[in-house]
């Protein structure tokens, strides 16, 4: 499986589109390129149960897994929902991605 470019990043805020956690926002953790996937801060939790090592007591632990990168867009905290958005290229030749709606910036 080829990893593909992604149209979020790490610490970007965004709304999960589709799935068991569906219209829920939250902020990037992590990308995972190799399985096109993304993990959200507080969603998609899953339990695992984890060996005690250690000073680290064992026992059953919630942590969050990963949501497939198609089901989640950039939210946009002026339009509140999920947008598309495109590049904008500033006098200074810098790019900037900018809300399709409300021409707000999505950079962090």
């Amino acid at each position: 499986m080829q990893a593909t470019k992604s149209h979020v990043s790490k610490g970007e805020t965004v709304m999960v589109i589709a799935g068991k956690e569906k219209n829920k926002t939250g902020k990037i953790l992590q990308l995972v390129p190799k399985k096109n996937g993304v993990i959200v801060e507080g969603l998609n939790m899953v339990k695992r149960h984890v060996k005690a090592r250690g000073n680290e007591p064992g026992g059953i632990k919630e942590k969050e897994a990963i949501i497939h990168i198609s089901n989640v867009m950039p939210y946009c905290a002026k339009c509140a929902k999920p947008v598309r958005f495109r590049r904008q290229v500033l006098e200074n030749g810098d790019k900037q991605r900018v809300c399709v709606k409300c021409d707000n910036t999505l950079e962090k």
